[in-house]
């Protein structure tokens, strides 16, 4: 016994003199990178591009944390605990905008562990609008369609126009689809029709469900029927049908505030991490910096997804077989190729 304690010991310290004498380095557990997984598609893609570079290229354990987000974007700034999300890759700023500047300025004062910051654009910008398909107005050739409303450029053509959009329940007026009941966008399209003075040309028609306004366009899109409403990007539906967004005035914040006539405001969609993460992950920063995407990405992912049924994660592998271009410029060569020999 006591030779195999002596032994021991003596392992011990010339363990703890190579360590000082760097012999070799202890290994030390990385940072678990906590990603919000709010429920949309397009957030939970990006988390599981990132997730995947991360964990495949950086060697740093990730986890994807669900939840709502006034939920999720709380405890990212306080970060207290292992499932709380220490990333958030799509933050649609103004739909939460108090607390988003609560933990940004939190993220600046150096008298708290609390608070996030912003490590710039996941894609530019949302869009918001009323569309119909891009045939009615340049006509399609491949699918042997003639535009039948060459003139349709703006929200103030649409008077002219009414009868193309004739509502089957009233023949005496147009149809426009607008935004499920309870959500904001729904007042303010009634507010335009108001302001752009189409009231009298239209009815405004509600579906009941995301799923229902996405069907009703799809199906006249497929039959070559014309189609008039409200919607918005990113989606698999503007990723897979070329529709024409109708023009608007600039967005203006005093005409909002009053008319709404103007265009819908863009909405920044950021990439914000915990304020200690710079320190605790510096390589992951360094990628997050550089990720960078784009509208008409985004909208060919969702598609991508509608059309084969795929999850979020085979998303994920889609992107980085079909833009290897553009991710690879976010990190190093030697990851990258870490990256690719781990993809499916």
């Amino acid at each position: 016994m006591r030779t195999i304690k002596k032994s021991v010991l003596m392992f011990m310290a010339v363990t703890i003199t190579m360590a000082f004498m760097g012999g070799f380095t202890p290994a030390i557990a990385k940072k678990t990178i906590v990603f919000a997984d709010f429920g949309w598609d397009s957030v939970q893609v990006h988390n599981r591009i990132a997730g995947f570079i991360i964990e495949k290229g950086l060697g740093y354990p990730v986890k994807y944390t669900n939840g709502e987000t006034v939920m999720l974007n709380t405890a990212l700034i306080q970060a207290k605990g292992a499932e709380a999300p220490n990333v958030n890759m799509e933050t649609w700023t103004e739909n939460w905008q108090d607390l988003y500047d609560e933990g940004l300025a939190k993220g600046k004062d150096a008298g708290t562990d609390e608070g996030f910051i912003n490590l710039g654009a996941n894609f530019p910008n949302s869009v918001q609008g009323w569309y119909v398909p891009r045939y009615m107005v340049e006509g399609d050739k491949a699918r042997g369609i003639e535009p039948i409303a060459p003139g349709l450029k703006s929200v103030f053509d649409l008077p002219k126009y009414w009868k193309l959009f004739k509502d089957p329940e009233d023949p005496s007026k147009g149809i426009f689809y607008s935004c499920i009941p309870g959500w904001s966008c729904s007042q303010v399209n009634n507010q335009k029709f108001e302001a752009y003075g189409i009231k009298e040309k239209y009815n405004i028609m509600q579906p009941g469900s995301g799923p229902a306004l996405a069907a009703s366009m799809e199906t006249a899109y497929k039959r070559k029927k014309p189609w008039l409403g409200y919607y918005w990007a990113p989606t698999w539906v503007l990723g897979k049908l070329d529709m024409y967004q109708l023009e608007e005035p600039p967005f203006d914040q005093k005409i909002w505030e009053t008319t709404k006539a103007c265009a819908y405001p863009a909405v920044k969609c950021d990439i914000l991490v915990h304020k200690k993460l710079p320190e605790q992950a510096p390589e992951v920063i360094d990628m997050l910096k550089k990720y960078e995407t784009t509208l008409k990405i985004n909208n060919k992912f969702l598609a991508y997804m509608k059309d084969t049924r795929a999850k979020t994660d085979e998303a994920a592998q889609w992107f980085l077989r079909e833009y290897e271009s553009l991710w690879t410029q976010w990190v190093p060569a030697d990851v990258a190729a870490k990256v690719k020999a781990a993809m499916k």
